[in-house]
């Protein structure tokens, strides 16, 4: 008799419990009993790896960076404005068809069978896929748990794949959302339920992996002002570009590209004692893709378009002056969709040393 292990793995949102099926019989585990893991020699590595695991953790959408994905310099990840915003918890996404699903299960594959489930073991596949008995899905927000009917001989001759939830966090009580276990979907269709991946959802993950160039403007006077002359700020143009990220799920029609484009330049002094050109600290872009205006010599005493008048000078530590670049943010996918989300921020910070001006009395 072959022996299988089931572990549902719980986040530590919501428990650190877990349940044991060991031959045909369960028990609790407690939270320091290490029963929720594989053996180490089985431990998923990620993926449908070549260790023969599976983890829902890892997901095969593919991206590529048709434009400003290659610029050097260091870069960050956006963060968006509005704070409510955030990527998808999770969603589904195909991953076996019938033979490739039966192959797994032959070379004892094991690993997670659902965001928070995971079988060790052949028999536990092939009793839900191969012999058709029904097994549990885990909705955590329902008051118990629904039903999976099985598969005979894992659909085989059928065309379609077997579907799986995907969780870049599974610690995210979110991820709980989808809470099935491996199911099946027939070819060319959408499974119809609300976590499948939409054009839109392509899109949020895209911007989550966004990457844009580090802010870093041009001063006049640098690193070092003086009380109460300006300090020209600008970026000339180029430094900043469109950066396009473009998500694609393997064996649906689903795609999306999300655009960030830069929008303006928002400059905080690091102290009270300031003013910023113009007075909102807000420098929108130029036409040609710059910010501000180069200073030339002879403009000394006059305002720029962008820049900051320190009022009060430093006192042995420098102003920590916040440069943040606004992008814009827009997507179009299958189908024709798309549409605005949230304008997202990158920040980097600069010292800057203010001193008095200095007189010589004859």
């Amino acid at each position: 008799m072959t022996s299988s292990r089931r572990a549902v793995r719980w986040s530590a949102a919501c428990a650190a419990t877990a349940v044991l099926w060991s031959a045909g019989a369960a028990h609790a585990a407690g939270p320091g009993d290490n029963t929720t893991q594989p053996p180490s020699s089985e431990k998923p590595s990620g993926g449908s790896d070549k260790k023969g695991t599976l983890s829902a953790g890892v997901s095969s959408i593919q991206l590529s960076y048709p434009s400003g994905g290659d610029s050097g310099g260091k870069k960050g990840n956006l963060a968006p404005i509005d704070p409510n915003w955030e990527p998808p918890a999770c969603w589904y996404e195909p991953a076996f068809t019938s033979a490739e699903l039966k192959e797994f299960v032959d070379k004892d594959g094991g690993g997670d069978v659902g965001i928070h489930e995971s079988w060790w073991g052949k028999g536990l596949w092939t009793d839900h896929y191969r012999d058709g008995k029904p097994a549990d899905n885990f909705d955590l927000h329902a008051d118990s748990n629904s039903q999976a009917d099985g598969y005979k001989d894992y659909n085989e001759g059928k065309d379609g794949r077997f579907w799986r939830g995907v969780a870049p966090d599974d610690s995210d009580p979110k991820s709980w959302d989808c809470g099935r276990i491996m199911f099946w979907v027939d070819a060319n269709e959408i499974p119809d339920d609300p976590n499948a991946p939409t054009p839109k959802m392509l899109a949020e993950y895209a911007y989550d992996k966004v990457k844009v160039p580090e802010t870093k403007v041009e001063l006049k006077p640098e690193a070092k002002s003086t009380v109460n002359l300006p300090t020209w700020a600008w970026l000339d143009k180029g430094t900043f570009k469109d950066v396009k990220v473009r998500a694609e799920l393997p064996n649906t029609p689903l795609w999306a590209e999300t655009t960030a484009k830069p929008k303006s330049l928002h400059l905080e002094p690091g102290t009270a004692d300031a003013e910023t050109f113009p007075a909102s600290g807000e420098c929108e872009i130029n036409d040609d893709g710059s910010i501000g205006t180069p200073y030339a010599k002879g403009k000394t005493k006059q305002d720029p378009p962008c820049g900051i008048k320190y009022l009060r000078a430093t006192d042995g530590k420098p102003y920590q002056l916040k440069a943040s670049i606004t992008w814009e943010i827009s997507w179009e996918g299958t189908g024709g969709t798309g549409e605005t989300m949230p304008d997202g921020t990158f920040e980097t910070t600069q010292d800057m040393d203010v001193q008095e001006v200095q007189s010589i009395n004859r």
